[in-house]
């Protein structure tokens, strides 16, 4: 896995043995970062779930100002640490392990808002409306922000969900992404 563009375009990262842990593709990172192109300059952004940090990463490098990541495996946080300091971001990188709900409620008791943040839960455990719901009651999206859901293409997700509406659905392979403003 690598970043695609940037500032650490090139750059090889980490990623985990096994499949406990699918990062985004290569090909499913470039569209979507092609859809979010306009929004990445200054941007604050929160990769939830983040596996091995690979969205954040490569948010960072397209110009966002800060990442928030969050996971809840000790192994993943661990992996996401090292990626993170190996493309030398530290200094735009929060780290929050635990649920996911730990670090919404952590960056709401923090003031952090998000330009745009990035859900790519397990799929079928049923993650998406709770972090959906979440968001929206602690009103963690920018005006003008972006929810980017990354699930199963057989997944159905609605055109509503709390207060947010989908404005674009792209499928690429087996993958869905899901997008809500």
């Amino acid at each position: 896995m690598r970043i695609v563009a940037g500032e650490f375009k090139g750059r090889k990262i980490e990623t985990p043995k096994g499949y406990d842990v699918r990062p985004t593709t290569e090909k499913v990172k470039e569209a979507l970062f092609s859809m979010l192109s306009d929004m990445m300059e200054d941007s604050v952004c929160c990769d939830l779930f983040s596996g091995t940090g690979n969205l954040g990463l490569e948010a960072i490098s397209r110009g966002a100002a800060e990442c928030v990541f969050c996971d809840n495996s000790g192994e993943s946080i661990r992996l996401i640490k090292r990626n993170i300091e190996y493309c030398k971001a530290s200094d735009r990188a929060v780290v929050i392990p635990g649920s996911f709900e730990k670090c919404l409620k952590k960056m709401d008791e923090e003031g952090i808002r998000a330009n745009v943040f990035f859900l790519d839960p397990p799929y079928r455990e049923g993650l998406y409306d709770r972090c959906l719901e979440l968001i929206s009651q602690l009103g963690l999206l920018k005006e003008g922000g972006v929810i980017v859901c990354e699930h199963g293409r057989k997944d159905v997700f609605p055109e509503e969900q709390h207060g947010f509406s989908k404005f674009k659905e792209k499928n690429y392979g087996s993958v869905t992404l899901s997008l809500y403003r």
